[in-house]
């Protein structure tokens, strides 16, 4: 990301993923109108289109499409998500897309930007450009202008909109939206496939019109995951070829030409609409996508018109409830209802209806955390007299893996409620005992550290395998006193997280081979944070090459094609992290000058 970063709000904890709602109907006040509005290929789109009863004199238009269904969308929305924006007064308008409950047409994951050169060619821009070119058309009282919002694929179809906007689309907010499912979002993080997820979200999209719940037979989905053995299993014994996407991942295990065209980046050549981006830090499922985005949006941001919000969240979790616990961590401060009344609705009142703006921005500069022997973490650079072949091991087994979060492990979408919510907040307590982890932390700080923009990892590693996976967690240690609260003490919280693929370490397009027992030097990309380190805290990096089973497991023996590795190429292998002058792994963070 550029060295200085738009963030509008950012707070160092999270929000709860789930908050009671006002119980009052909120679509009382709107009269509502369903209507089927046709496309340019004539395929028509179920769409509810909510009229404030009140006089409140011409209004922008709110427009939200969303795959997931529009029938119990706007009462919820209304109520919480959009409250504020209610209170301001806006037309609110909610659309299937293609294929999706009520709508005509086809549905297609994630599809593709059209082609310039076809000019009967579709896809989510013109859809939403004739979404908005119908409704001015046909509602009466608007002032002419509209905005988009939408959270995750609904914030995904946000910023398809950009590609080639409506001349009335004035305003958009793409929240936790998607930007490459293979380098970073839902699928794929650098190349290593997100497995449970990939798998659960599949079913839930592709296996009926509206959405479908995978029947596990085990509680612990981990022990079925595992029980699987080899990804060529699911299809083999489950899926017998019926699902779309789980044919594109076996089909598409490299960066091809199918994940970049879908990836948004290419087209993302100018701030043709003024946007504001916004990510949770603890986001399970798409933080990757806000953050490319804004990066390439700003770019080309002449005028000023691309913001950044990223906050204490979860996936979505500024839009419900006050914003003041998720997980074991509590505080103080309602960052959901400042973000939606006093960032959100602020954004659109100015660009829809002309009212002031004022965003701050912030810096900071990088600084190195090296590892160093007998688990110690250390701003000092290794001396040049240490060993050029120090390092720490670990065997890393596929028949074993490390659990992602604290088991059991329930369906990503269980609807008796799931850890999936906030995993990432877990106490890391949890497997820093095994074998195959391993940590260096600090001691305890003297003084607060302020980590304000990239973190980047780089390990110096050798494994006796053909492939590995390299996984990097940087970690907030509690005291074990805890001043506030005794149920914290030693707390291990996450601040931020990867996994690399190490065949793709020359290019994701093109995997290659690891020569066993040579140095290399992976780089992981941790991405950003707005986080504070208090004083008498320690910082903590692990790394693991396991992560099951959020992440497929690597079977250590180069194959060409993981989805068609068979349950004999899964191996164990010894992994080494170096430390030494020579090779100093290191975590570089952007620290927040005093």
């Amino acid at each position: 990301m550029p060295p200085c970063h738009r963030f509008v709000f950012s707070l160092w904890c999270v929000v709860a993923p789930l908050a009671a709602q006002e119980t009052s109907d909120p679509t009382e006040a709107f009269t509502k109108v369903d209507t089927m509005i046709p496309m340019r290929d004539g395929v028509r789109l179920h769409t509810s289109i909510f009229v404030p009863k009140a006089d409140h004199g011409p209004l922008p238009f709110m427009l939200q499409r969303t795959p997931y269904g529009i029938d119990e969308t706007p009462r919820r929305a209304l109520a919480g998500y959009m409250k504020a924006l209610v209170d301001e007064g806006y037309v609110f308008v909610f659309q299937d897309i293609r294929g999706r409950f009520k709508s005509e047409g086809r549905f297609v994951m994630q599809r593709p930007p059209r082609s310039s050169s076809d000019p009967r060619a579709i896809d989510e821009s013109t859809d939403a450009y004739d979404t908005i070119d119908w409704l001015l058309k046909n509602v009466a009282r608007h002032n002419g202008r509209a905005g988009m919002l939408g959270i995750s694929y609904d914030g995904w179809l946000t910023a398809m909109a950009l590609l080639d906007p409506h001349p009335a689309l004035r305003a958009v907010s793409p929240q936790a939206s998607p930007a490459d499912m293979f380098l970073g979002d839902d699928f794929h993080h650098n190349g290593a496939f997100r497995l449970s997820y990939g798998f659960e979200y599949a079913v839930l999209t592709e296996a009926s019109d509206t959405n479908a719940q995978f029947t596990f037979d085990r509680y612990d989905t981990f022990d079925w995951y595992l029980a699987l053995g080899a990804l060529s299993n699911a299809n083999a014994r489950y899926l017998h070829g019926s699902l779309p996407s789980w044919n594109d991942f076996v089909a598409h295990p490299n960066y091809d030409a199918f994940w970049q065209r879908q990836a948004i980046g290419p087209y993302l050549s100018r701030v043709a609409v003024p946007t504001l981006n916004v990510g949770g830090w603890w986001d399970q499922e798409d933080f990757y996508g806000p953050l490319k985005i804004y990066e390439l949006l700003e770019r080309h941001d002449s005028l000023n018109r691309n913001f950044l919000v990223v906050g204490p969240w979860n996936h979505g979790g500024w839009a419900r409830g006050p914003g003041n616990q998720l997980g074991n961590i509590r505080f103080g401060v309602n960052t959901g209802e400042y973000f939606r009344d006093s960032v959100q609705a602020t954004f659109f009142a100015h660009y829809l209806k002309d009212k002031p703006l004022d965003l701050p921005e912030r810096t900071s500069r990088a600084r190195d955390l090296y590892f160093a022997s007998a688990g110690r973490l250390s701003f000092e650079r290794p001396p040049l007299e240490r060993a050029p072949s120090a390092f720490d091991s670990y065997v890393s087994d596929p028949a074993h893996p490390v659990p992602y979060r604290n088991r059991p492990i329930e369906p990503t979408y269980y609807p008796k409620g799931s850890g999936w919510y906030t995993w990432l907040l877990q106490d890391q307590r949890f497997v820093q005992s095994r074998p195959d982890v391993l940590s260096w932390e600090t001691e305890p700080l003297g003084e607060d550290v302020v980590v304000r923009g990239d973190i980047v990892a780089h390990l110096f590693a050798a494994t006796t395998g053909s492939d590995a996976d390299w996984i990097v967690k940087l970690i907030d240690v509690y005291p074990d006193d805890h001043p506030t609260d005794p149920t914290l003490g030693g707390y291990q919280l996450m601040v931020a997280n990867d996994v690399f693929r190490g065949r793709f370490r020359n290019g994701f397009e093109r995997p290659e081979p690891i020569v066993p027992n040579a140095v290399v030097e992976y780089v992981v990309d941790l991405h950003t944070q707005d986080y504070r380190f208090l004083r008498g805290h320690r910082i903590m990096v692990q790394v693991q090459s396991t992560w099951f089973p959020i992440i497929d497991r690597n079977p250590q023996t180069y194959v060409p094609n993981i989805f068609l590795a068979k349950d004999s190429d899964y191996r164990k292998a010894t992994h080494r992290i170096y430390r030494s002058a020579r090779y100093p792994s290191r975590v570089t963070l952007a620290v927040a000058a005093p």
